[in-house]
């Protein structure tokens, strides 16, 4: 991660002034100041930051503050030191000492002209970002499905966040594998499809035209089926309440107690991939990641059959791999069961791979995808997005992972294990989101739902327009504000959702970036309208204010989607995003475009127009967000 992280760093720095001017500045500090020498540039702080007042200049540095107290000297003092060794005349107006404001303080303007300059070779230079597959290998766990199940409003944040950091570690510059972890072994599944071999051979369904609804509810039918009121027969016989209660509780009990069995049975022949077991297993898989496809591809993910990789793609590694662990000590037998004790490293609760009855966990199956993920498949990250819920699992399937040697990559190096926990999606009266049912919401429901409130949005602000035009226009805003407001929440805290809220085209929403991008790109329609050539377009001139904040934000956007790659934090794309869209609102409202003073100046803006639909572009397709050309 240390080469790859200087690579990403240094990439960003190529455009982005802040960053030039913490590079120079930190320099000019170890010059000013030889005993820091011997620290590591990122223990010196330049404290470069934006200034809050123009009269200030652009930028303001400083770190004369903190070193002056540190050595005991007067920051003005250090301040004209780290003038004198600081070279700045490429991107900078000439610093003096009336640069230096206040005890200390070093104001630096930017030169128009250096503006024009960065802003000309980042677009011809892909931004910046290296060749995806240049850092390394990320493999992103994501989405994670159940066979049998609904996908519900608990895989919209699995989904969304994966994807999205999915597109962003790869424009940053790696080589990404998705993966969705597919819930599709074990004795749950045995249950669901030992009931479907019961009912098709009674004759109840036809296997060939079984939908995942039919599916789900055999599902929670299975469980029901399986379970039994044993503590209620005990406490029955206990207190003598009747032969009829009791009978009927023993008859309950077994008849769990068969179906528990007769799943058994089944996931004995699963196991041995038994031909006809196997094809009513394969019908319930086709049926569940065909209606999982289709959800996320209407969520605009890219998640695909050839992602996916089940716990039943593990099955046969899990028995040889935990007799690897337990002949090299690396797991011990504790009453009964196998676990890896991690005191070691900070974790009381040791981590259970093998239960007393010799029966697998979800931990070994994970233990068993990290050594795959890393060992077979190279990857230098692998990151996880689950539930917050499971971040002491995680925690454990890390360590355990990393103690058994399956973190380790051909290099003798270890790969990065991260955590993309996130938060819970509440309903607004501030608890988990579930249906007026009290289950948890499906995620078709809930598209069709926001696709229903954006069609009433549209139809109100564009009543002329096609229903046809209408319905395709809904559908694209129903995205954006779907993924919009999962990914702009901080990932780790709860949201609550709200689709009045979220198809808004006011304030930090999916459809309002939707139509700042379509107002730019409207300036471009009218200019052909008018015969006004876009192409060839010059570099920018850099003079009024406007202009200069416009072009300070677009020069960022490198910037912050290395930070994203590196923090796995992508609500920091979003703020930057609607950040940016307000800095070109006001850039629109002050300096006209097509109605300029000049045809250079016009061509000027139009240039910077280009610029701003392009980051503006480019960022919503990283958060997964089709883009219209008009609304």
């Amino acid at each position: 991660m240390g080469t790859a992280d200087a690579t990403t760093t240094a990439s960003s720095a190529l455009f982005d002034p802040q960053a030039i001017l913490e590079s120079r500045v930190r320099g000019a500090m170890v010059r000013a100041v030889p005993d820091l020498a011997s620290q590591s540039p990122e223990a010196i702080d330049p404290m470069v930051t934006a200034s809050r007042n123009a009269k200030f200049g652009d930028y303001q540095c400083n770190a004369a503050m903190g070193l002056g107290k540190k050595l005991g000297k007067p920051p003005r003092e250090i301040a004209q030191a780290i003038i004198k060794n600081l070279d700045l005349t490429d991107i900078a107006e000439p610093i003096t000492e009336a640069n230096i404001a206040g005890p200390g303080f070093i104001n630096i303007t930017l030169k128009p002209q250096s503006l024009s300059s960065l802003l000309t070779t980042m677009a011809g230079a892909s931004m910046g970002f290296p060749a995806p597959g240049s850092l390394g290998t990320a493999v992103v766990d994501l989405c994670g499905v159940n066979l049998a199940k609904q996908m519900h409003v608990g895989h919209l944040r699995s989904t969304v966040i994966g994807d999205t950091l999915a597109n962003i570690l790869q424009r940053a510059g790696w080589k990404v594998i998705r993966q969705n972890h597919v819930g599709d072994w074990g004795l749950p599944i045995a249950m669901v499809t030992s009931r479907l071999i019961d009912q098709a051979a009674a004759g109840q369904i036809d296997l060939s035209k079984v939908t995942l609804d039919d599916l789900d509810k055999a599902y929670k039918a299975a469980q029901r089926e399986c379970e039994s009121d044993q503590r209620g027969l005990l406490m029955a016989q206990r207190w003598h309440m009747g032969p009829k209660i009791i009978a009927e509780l023993q008859a309950q009990a077994d008849g769990a107690a068969e179906k528990s069995e007769r799943a058994r049975s089944v996931l004995r022949r699963l196991q041995t991939h038994d031909k006809d077991v196997m094809a009513v297993w394969q019908r319930i898989s086709d049926v569940t990641m065909s209606a999982c496809l289709t959800i996320a591809s209407r969520l605009n993910a890219d998640v695909r059959p050839e992602h996916s990789a089940g716990e039943s793609s593990y099955a046969e590694e899990l028995a040889p791999m935990v007799a690897e662990l337990e002949k090299s000590q690396v797991a011990q037998i504790s009453e009964g069961a196998l676990v890896i004790r991690l005191e070691d490293v900070g974790l009381n609760e040791p981590l259970l791979i093998r239960k007393s009855d010799g029966a697998f966990l979800y931990a070994t199956t994970d233990m068993a995808a990290i050594r795959r993920r890393v060992q077979k498949l190279g990857a230098q990250r692998v990151v996880y997005c689950v539930d917050a819920r499971q971040s002491l699992h995680f925690k454990q399937v890390f360590a355990g992972a990393s103690k058994a040697g399956y973190a380790k990559l051909p290099s003798g190096q270890n790969a990065v294990l991260e955590h993309a926990a996130f938060g819970t999606i509440l309903g607004e009266d501030g608890r988990p989101f579930k249906t007026r049912s009290g289950e948890s919401a499906k995620l078709g429901e809930l598209l069709d739902q926001a696709e229903a409130y954006a069609f009433e949005v549209i139809t109100q602000r564009s009543p002329d327009m096609s229903e046809d035009e209408r319905r395709s226009i809904s559908r694209t805003i129903a995205v954006a504000a779907i993924r919009y407001v999962d990914l702009s929440t901080e990932r780790i805290k709860d949201y609550v959702f709200s689709y009045q809220r979220m198809v808004s085209f006011e304030g930090n929403t999916g459809p309002y970036l939707l139509y700042a991008l379509v107002r730019i790109r409207s300036i471009f329609r009218k200019a052909a309208e008018r015969g006004i050539s876009t192409s060839d377009l010059p570099a920018p001139t850099i003079a009024h204010a406007a202009e200069k904040t416009l072009a300070l934000a677009l020069l960022r956007y490198p910037g912050v989607v290395q930070d994203v790659a590196k923090s796995l934090e992508p609500s920091r794309l979003c703020a930057y995003l609607y950040e940016l869209a307000g800095v070109f609102s006001t850039f629109f409202d002050v300096c006209p475009v097509l109605s300029a003073a000049s045809d250079s100046e016009r061509a000027s803006r139009l240039a910077l127009c280009k610029l701003a639909e392009g980051v503006l572009a480019e960022g919503l397709k990283l958060l997964g967000i089709p883009t219209l050309e008009k609304m």
